[in-house]
């Protein structure tokens, strides 16, 4: 990336993509990239700065909006101030004396990950209004023909947009005080050609909790732009001093991929902070599908005898625990033990739990709160919105920007966690906000990170009514995400394999559900819903005293096939691959060093002809030789009926020839998954 000023202006990026010579003459790039002046043109070309400025006729959005402290709008007209510059990073410093403003931009660069990172803060000599502030802003490929961004719902997240550039601006903002299911902050923009496996492509993540504004905007004079920031008037208070959260951003000239395979390593190895990195990621079971909120000790220590059984190492009592918490319609902010449900207290459970080898973990929703608690009859005035707000799931949200709300609710969790042998809190945030405020956001990460310092061997799941808070600012905070409330194993197929253009399999949550599932009213194969999991940072949660001998039995293989490769599975990046069937959606996980990989090959629908196409890898070295099995071809139904090589065992073959002809994989029914092991010999 090269940035350029033209003498004290704001700079511009004039040059961000595929590496440069080192010797390369910046200076010539700065004049190279200046545009022509035709008819109908300003005489020179308004610069397309990090925080393009409207007091210098820039034709497009502004990237700060600002008002003095009696509402009065200012334009601010910064120049250069000073500069620092390092091997990992440059921090640049522009002032408006005569508004008496300060904006400095912050960037960081990681050789590892490729990810540079950006940060734009303000400053002011008196409290001022703000309306808006980007992240530094950064100029968009004009050889593409679209962009990819992400919408979604509950149950239902990170499905794809493609939206074609065209005069104008794409605008898109999350006013729900969460990250959201509707507007996760992520943007690719592929250029013409791009797949997931080859072409260049541009990726950004603005790294930020309590809701985002996007804008992708082209110009009259072709020129494109790209700002991320919070979501607008946000900041509901006159302040001295404003920041944006980080922008991540990243380029590959390996398609999709390459965007995917930076953002997974830099949340993975640079973001998630793991309370014991060298111990491995446990299987997860969790009891809230099975029970609900009917806690019966004895029934609850039968499910964990049998999750024990079928190889889980970490039980996790859900939503039910505490207060008098019969339904969703009472007792949040009540944290402390039901007695009526655990007389004896939560230790016979934990206790129970331990003595089967696994840990325990408990669910939280911390912000929220029910009109019918003991903490509402007592202190009303801490709920966050207007007394006579819309309610979701019966419940309120606490006003986390009060010091003594946070205070309230940390020493009710440290409470109990200082009580038990617990290691793991589920997280959840199960409504919407009524208002965006940055200070809510702000207030959570606190309390948060107290807890963290507090209580560090505890590791922390962000789940939102599933996916609703997922993003690179909770993950400075947390360690696994839950991808979505759908257990249905085709519905996640999809939403996994959307979700690692940014996530890597060690912070996502997937587990085997009910064989009908609560959400979707479907019913899979064990095996459909095992192999789906198993994709995942691996879990169960329906009831096991469902399960059939055979299913059992099926559950137990691919547990164990899934904790004797994780060791170095959950270090492996998500390479998405292009499947030449629309029926069949692959990805292939693969070692760092290129020297194992696994490929999941899920049919999501009947294919349109009769036998599979065949399927290319993708990163291998092509004169090197793999030996390739498939794992599950003992479960090929009968229609099966001939003998592909695969089916027959394994197959050495070359790098090449998986690249550009592919597998050739046996025939199956919809809602299956095959799996295929590659070691480079």
């Amino acid at each position: 990336m090269v940035l350029a000023a033209t003498g004290d202006r704001l700079p511009q990026v004039v040059y961000w993509g595929a590496p440069l010579p080192l010797d390369e003459d910046l200076e010539t790039l700065h004049r190279g990239h200046e545009l022509d002046v035709t008819g109908g043109m300003l005489d020179e070309n308004p610069d397309l700065s990090l925080c393009p400025e409207a007091v210098r006729t820039f034709p497009g959005q502004p990237g700060l909006i600002l008002r003095d402290g009696d509402g009065t709008p200012l334009l601010p007209k910064f120049c250069y101030a000073s500069d620092e510059q390092s091997e990992e990073g440059l921090s640049l410093t522009y002032a408006d004396e005569a508004n008496g403003l300060i904006l400095i931009f912050e960037f960081a660069t990681d050789p590892s990950t490729r990810i540079i990172t950006a940060k734009t803060r303000l400053e002011a000599n008196r409290a001022v209004h703000l309306h808006w502030l980007a992240a530094p802003v950064l100029p968009a490929p004009q050889q593409s023909d679209e962009m990819i961004d992400f919408a979604g719902r509950w149950t239902g997240e990170f499905q794809t947009n493609r939206t074609a550039w065209s005069a104008g601006m794409r605008y898109r903002e999350n006013r729900t005080g969460r990250t959201g299911h509707e507007h996760f902050p992520g943007l690719l923009i592929p250029l013409t050609g791009c797949t997931n496996t080859k072409g260049e492509a541009y990726g950004f993540h603005y790294g930020w909790s309590g809701g985002h504004k996007m804008i992708a905007e082209e110009l009259p004079d072709g020129r494109r732009q790209i700002q991320f920031g919070h979501a607008a008037r946000m900041e509901t208070q006159a302040a001295k001093s404003f920041e944006s959260a980080t922008l991540y951003v990243t380029y590959s000239h390996k398609g999709l991929n390459g965007c995917a395979v930076s953002f997974q390593r830099h949340l993975r190895d640079r973001i998630v902070t793991w309370p014991q990195p060298d111990r491995p990621r446990p299987v997860h079971y969790n009891c809230w599908e099975a029970v609900y909120f009917d806690h019966k000790l004895d029934v609850l220590k039968d499910i964990a005898d049998r999750a024990a059984d079928l190889g889980a190492e970490r039980f996790v009592l859900d939503d039910g625990w505490f207060g008098q918490r019969d339904d969703d319609t009472r007792s949040l902010s009540d944290w402390e033990v039901d007695p009526r449900k655990y007389p004896e207290g939560l230790h016979p459970l934990i206790d129970h739990v331990h003595g089967l080898g696994m840990t325990f973990g408990i669910w939280f929703e911390p912000e929220m709160i029910n009109e019918d608690s003991d903490i509402f009859r007592t202190r009303p005035d801490w709920v966050f919105g207007a007394e006579d707000q819309t309610l979701g799931r019966q419940q309120k949200a606490l006003n986390m920007g009060l010091p003594e709300v946070r205070d309230f609710i940390y020493d009710r969790m440290a409470a109990i966690l200082a009580a038990h042998p617990i290691d793991y809190v589920k997280w959840d945030h199960n409504r919407v906000l009524p208002m965006p405020d940055a200070d809510q956001t702000r207030g959570s990460y606190a309390l948060i990170d107290r807890l963290r310092a507090d209580f560090p061997h505890v590791e922390i799941e962000s789940c939102a009514s599933g996916g609703g808070r997922i993003d690179f600012g909770i993950m400075k905070r947390t360690q696994r995400v839950w991808l979505s409330d759908s257990n249905d194993a085709l519905e996640r197929l999809r939403i996994q394999h959307d979700a690692a253009l940014f996530l890597p399999i060690a912070v996502t949550g997937s587990h085997v559900g009910p064989r009908r599932c609560h959400t979707s009213g479907r019913i899979f194969d064990i095996s459909f819903r095992a192999w789906v999991a198993a994709q995942r940072h691996m879990g169960f949660e329906m009831d096991p005293r469902e399960l059939d001998e055979r299913e059992t039995a099926v559950l137990r293989e691919v547990t164990s096939w899934w904790k004797h490769n994780r060791s170095w599975m959950l270090g492996a990046d998500i390479l998405r691959l292009d499947s030449a069937d629309p029926a069949v959606m692959a990805e292939q996980q693969m070692t760092r060093e290129g020297d194992k990989f696994v490929v999941f090959a899920g049919k999501a629908a009947t294919s349109d002809q009769i036998a599979p196409r065949p399927l290319r890898l993708t990163a291998l070295q092509p004169d090197a030789r793999y030996r390739i099995t498939l794992m599950n071809r003992g479960t090929a139904p009968a229609l099966s009926r001939g003998m592909p090589a695969l089916k027959d065992g394994p197959v050495e073959v070359s790098g090449a020839w998986l690249m550009h002809h592919g597998l050739t994989l046996p025939w199956n029914y919809p809602d299956t998954m095959w799996v295929v092991e590659g070691q480079r010999l």
